[in-house]
């Protein structure tokens, strides 16, 4: 019975080891600033749509909602298509910083509300240490080439649609089904 249990043991043991192992090798192969490459994130089906007072404007949209795609973001990119960003998603509304000191590209930072809405368009300098703030809490913060919001009439105001933001749960409220959407964390 003893060489039972030990041969279990060991068993279970050597599952835990390369459980833990994958788990690295997974961990260590994410995208990350650190590797001074750019991170390409695969872009979502769902266009991401500006509703602004002369139309609507569309775009793909790369999105990043974990911690590691949000912190490698856009650095190390050298250009972007000029209907491409990224949507940033937050886990919930907040303050959010954001600088440009690995980002070779000039940038519009548009940041939104929970609801969709814009709060504010900030513009980030290349290779900046300068940091880039709406002022108040915001849920999602979508990067776009420089001169993209002015070009397409986007304006504080203005309302996004995209899948991601439609399924960001609301204080107070039930979270939306999140099953609909793999983009939203669902941490």
């Amino acid at each position: 019975m003893a060489h039972r249990n030990w041969l279990t043991a060991g068993v279970m043991g050597v599952v835990a080891a390369v459980m833990i192992a994958a788990g690295a090798l997974f961990y260590f192969q994410l995208p990350s600033a650190a590797d001074g490459q750019a991170m390409i994130l695969p872009i979502d089906p769902a266009p991401l749509v500006a509703v602004t007072k002369t139309g609507e404007r569309s775009f793909s949209i790369e999105v990043a909602d974990t911690d590691p795609e949000r912190e490698a973001g856009l650095m190390f990119r050298e250009d972007m298509a000029d209907d491409h960003g990224m949507l940033f998603v937050f886990d919930e509304t907040r303050d959010v910083n954001f600088w440009m000191k690995n980002t070779p590209m000039p940038l519009d930072l548009i940041f939104v509300g929970q609801d969709g809405r814009i709060r504010a368009i900030k513009e980030g300098e290349p290779q900046s240490e300068a940091v880039v703030s709406a002022g108040e809490p915001v849920r999602f913060v979508l990067e776009l080439k420089a001169g993209t919001a002015a070009r397409d009439d986007i304006a504080d105001g203005d309302l996004l649609r995209h899948p991601a933001i439609g399924t960001a749960s609301v204080p107070g409220m039930p979270p939306a089904d999140k099953g609909s959407s793999p983009n939203v964390d669902s941490d």
